[in-house]
């Protein structure tokens, strides 16, 4: 089994580009047991946000995505500070900082699209695929 700490550029595509490969093929690992998956508490936040405010969707159909996100098997591990305070003053949001600071304490990568964060963090972040 591969462990890697999945950024909400990957997982929201999980839910609203089903269609595109490579995140259908990490998907499809994740699903399989062939992938686990460890996330910070803020990705569901991040998730919720981008429904709600980008994509608009009506209360009934944030409640349903709500559910859907509180059933995931991910493993919720909330990072350490300091290494998230060292990633903001390399350029990094506190959210994007969050995830790259996961993986580093873990030792697993970080699997994103985020071109900020792949430039930042090459030694942490690699892209899906």
């Amino acid at each position: 089994m591969t462990d890697a700490v999945l950024d909400a550029s990957v997982v929201g595509r999980w839910f609203w580009q089903s269609d595109e490969a490579t995140s259908a093929a990490l998907r499809a690992d994740y699903e399989a047991g062939r992938l686990s998956v460890t996330v910070p508490p803020l990705l569901f936040l991040e998730l919720l946000n981008v429904a709600g405010r980008q994509l608009r969707w009506s209360v009934d159909e944030l409640d349903e995505f709500a559910d859907q996100l509180d059933h995931t098997r991910f493993d919720i591990i909330e990072p350490e500070l300091k290494p998230i305070a060292r990633w903001i003053g390399r350029g990094l949001t506190a959210y994007d900082a969050s995830y790259v600071a996961l993986a580093e304490q873990l030792g697993i990568p970080l699997i994103t699209v985020d071109r900020a964060i792949l430039e930042a963090a090459p030694r942490v972040a690699r892209p899906p695929g």
